[in-house]
């Protein structure tokens, strides 16, 4: 359920006739009082049923509602703020539907599950609770209204999470009456969720209550599955780069290809809440290592971030012109070269080279590559900015002094735009892009789930993340050693920001020393943990939390107390071993690694915590089963007896005092009492004690997302291993120990020398390990 918008429907909507015959009256009735309420179906995968109200057919009774919720909770919206005033509108049009609704279905009305998600949808939940329609609530918070405000405004937010005084501080930044709905939706619902157990430990200080289940966000594999491709599909799309490269850096084009890896950081452009100010930071600080160690090595470095733009770059659309230009003379050159080989062998002759080139083929090319003469540096961003003197990455490139010199082992380049197949620039999607690359880099401040990571994860792609970002907390607790899967993870809530700078770079460094081959293998062992992050399997927790919210709504028809039983569920923990394995093979000029399939399945079995907590505790979860059978109640079927049904307060004839709103994602689903299935709540695992990785401390348990058309916006667009080098060829520029105060967020200095911080420790087991 969701606001209807004309545009979006037109392209993402099949408007259908309701199957159900209670919604089609339902929404028959309302159409009749003013409103207008669609029906149809979402064209994704699935096609899950929608109804969509718009909201501004029913702005005739937005006073009377606004008065409504001032008189039950004393919330006052102010005429100017529009977007919560639609809030209002839309809560209170799910609240008349799902009031309706029960009424309709005369006497044979089923459990209902109402999932809201996020503020906006806040009033919906608060109206049902009020009106007292029998419906089980769940509310998720993606990221806390008031906790964005903060860190937007570069506050040291984690360190202060205990000190804010939250009425003032959503005061100040003119959020209080949003902040009232959002926190007045978390104490009225029957289950408060969020996605990940750092958002978990903001609302408990800032939303004043502790989340009954933490749901993560999951993924659909199938739409990123591609078995055993996902290497060539690498291959292919790092060839479309280069292409890319070789018109960018035209003139400069000084290194090698073949040893150059790709780095890319993308989201939105929120620049320290993303983590962009330490990744600029870091490279300045590697491109220092690579210098000062001769490597032959060349990072280049994405910053895909839309920001405000005129036009393409002249400059950057110049050199994909000359590089075409180059190619085509180098295609008629050959044509010719070939052909004249040709009529030489056909006549039996070895042909002479001398005469295989001709003045007039002499004179295209030396045309051709007169024209690749530069006498500017490549640009470091590909568009025309709008703000280009108080644009942050801009000026931070700018004092460190990035500017792609043919000195510099690292290159930037800031695209501030998304990337489209149909651009005449980069003409790659983001997926094919992703495949291209060798490694994302998100070091995020603020980071509820992190869904960048994720699907770095589910291609095959290493990734960095932080121990302040959802995913970053999830694969710590699910992996035992994650920077063994090219899940590396940044300590940004114990470290300092300068700390935080050198752990990066050591990351970095280290995956610059992989060979090809160890590359290989890394990315095959990350692609191994997709099944961590797809929905059938983090399904679960939604389940969880269904069954929590049925529980404390209906105690009478589910009386079996869920909430105890599942907090005995647990995932097993595997040791962590005294030292972590590298992420990959110890650097060697020889690609002769081998990669074995047995040895990779065993590591599995040891580090991936992937069972279910239902096979777990077969015991407890046979008991809830034969609980839930033997009071013999279908949710589909089960009838509320007449003296539980409430008057139909949307039937009046008044059309400006409807009954029933609140945001749910499907007002008839409901689960299964005879066949629950339960997520289990895992248990903070013991951390790592690898020597040169630092430990997280705040493991997350589990995070989670419907995907819903409906109104709830999703928030989360962010993990973290130990890097492997050889400290005989290299020294790490991050080895400092985890201190006791957390992260600082003050502006990083500029870059340190960093051979002067120590190399981390390399057990023998380190040394001797192989791919596996």
């Amino acid at each position: 359920m969701g606001p209807y918008f004309e545009q979006n429907v037109r392209t993402q909507v099949e408007l259908v006739e309701p199957m159900n015959p209670a919604i089609k009256r339902t929404i028959d009735l309302m159409n009749s009082k003013g409103c207008k309420v669609y029906f149809g179906r979402w064209l994704i995968e699935g096609n899950p049923c929608v109804i969509l109200f718009d909201v501004a057919a029913t702005s005739w009774n937005l006073d009377h509602w606004k008065a409504e919720l001032w008189e039950c909770c004393s919330i006052g919206i102010p005429w100017y703020d529009r977007e919560a005033n639609d809030a209002v509108l839309f809560g209170f049009l799910i609240t008349w539907f799902l009031g309706e609704f029960v009424v309709q279905c005369k006497g044979d009305c089923p459990f209902i599950i109402t999932h809201f998600h996020e503020w906006l949808s806040g009033v919906g939940l608060i109206m049902c609770r009020n009106r007292k329609i029998p419906v089980a609530t769940i509310f998720t918070t993606h990221a806390t209204l008031l906790g964005r405000y903060l860190c937007a405004g570069n506050v040291d937010f984690y360190n202060n999470l205990s000190h804010f005084d939250v009425d003032r501080e959503a005061g100040e930044r003119q959020i209080y009456h949003r902040y009232c709905m959002e926190r007045a939706a978390v104490h009225c619902t029957h289950v408060f969720t969020t996605v990940s157990e750092i958002t978990a430990v903001e609302a408990e200080h800032l939303l004043k209550s502790k989340p009954d289940v933490v749901t993560p966000n999951g993924l659909n594999l199938k739409k990123f599955s591609v078995m055993h491709e996902f290497q060539n599909l690498h291959s292919r799309s790092k060839m479309r780069i280069q292409e890319f490269i070789r018109g960018h850096f035209y003139g400069h084009l000084d290194f090698d290809l073949d040893k150059t890896v790709y780095f890319f950081i993308a989201g939105r452009y929120e620049f320290t809440n993303k983590g962009a100010d330490v990744f600029l930071e870091a490279l300045a600080r590697l491109n220092y290592l690579l210098r000062a160690h001769q490597s032959a090595v060349t990072v280049i470095a994405f910053f895909i971030m839309p920001a405000r733009t005129n036009n393409f770059n002249v400059e950057s659309l110049k050199g994909q012109a000359i590089r075409k230009q180059l190619w085509d003379t180098a295609n008629r050159v050959k044509e010719k070269f070939g052909s004249k080989l040709y009529e030489s062998l056909l006549v039996g002759q070895l042909p002479d080279v001398n005469r295989m080139i001709d003045r007039e083929d002499l004179t295209m090319m030396k045309r051709a590559l007169y024209s690749t003469q530069r006498h500017s540096l490549p640009p470091v961003c590909t568009h025309n900015m709008l703000d280009d003197s108080t644009d942050p990455i801009l000026n931070t490139i700018r004092r460190l002094s990035l500017f792609n010199h043919p000195n510099d082992r690292v290159k930037v380049i800031f695209h501030p735009e998304f990337l489209s197949s149909t651009s005449p620039l980069l003409p790659l999607d983001y997926e094919e892009f992703v495949r291209g690359c060798h490694l994302g880099v998100f070091p995020s401040y603020y980071e509820p789930w992190g869904y960048t990571p994720a699907e770095c994860t589910v291609m095959g792609i290493p990734s960095i993340s932080t121990n302040l970002s959802g995913f970053g907390c999830f694969m710590e607790e699910h992996i035992t050693d994650p920077s063994a899967y090219g899940i590396y993870i940044l300590d940004r809530r114990f470290k300092g920001l300068d700390e935080c700078c050198n752990q990066l770079t050591s990351f970095l460094y280290s995956f610059c020393q992989q060979s090809r081959r160890q590359r290989i293998i890394q990315r095959n062992r990350t692609e191994r943990l997709s099944d961590l992050l797809d929905w059938r399997y983090l399904g679960r927790y939604y389940t969880h939390a269904r069954l929590l919210a049925l529980a404390k709504a209906f105690p009478s028809n589910f009386s079996q107390d869920i909430t105890r039983m599942s907090a005995s569920f647990h995932y097993p923990q595997p040791n962590s071993p005294s030292s972590s394995f590298h992420s990959s093979p110890r650097y060697s000029e020889s690609n002769d690694v081998r990669y074995n399939e047995e040895e990779e399945d065993e590591k599995d079995r040891k580090n991936i915590k992937l069972s279910s907590s239902m096979d777990l505790v077969p015991e407890q979860n046979k008991s809830l089963n034969d609980v839930l059978a033997s009071s013999n109640y279908n949710i589909i079927n089960h009838t509320i007896p007449a003296s539980a049904m409430p008057t139909n307060p949307s039937s009046s004839t008044n059309p400006s005092k409807p009954s029933n709103p609140g945001s749910s994602t499907n007002p008839s689903s409901s689960t299964n009492p005879s066949k629950p299935s339960n997520p289990g709540s895992s248990t903070n695992p013991s951390s790592s004690t690898n020597p040169s990785k630092p430990s997280n401390p705040s493991s997350s348990t589990n995070p989670s997302k419907s995907s819903n058309p409906s109104s709830s916006t999703n928030p989360s667009k962010s993990p973290n291993p130990s890097s492997s080098t050889n400290p005989s060829k290299s020294p790490n520029p991050s080895s400092s120990t985890n201190p006791t105060k957390p992260a600082n967020r003050s502006d990083a200095s500029k870059p340190a020398n960093p051979g002067d911080t120590s190399s981390p420790s390399n057990s023998t087991e380190a040394r001797k390990s192989t791919p596996g």
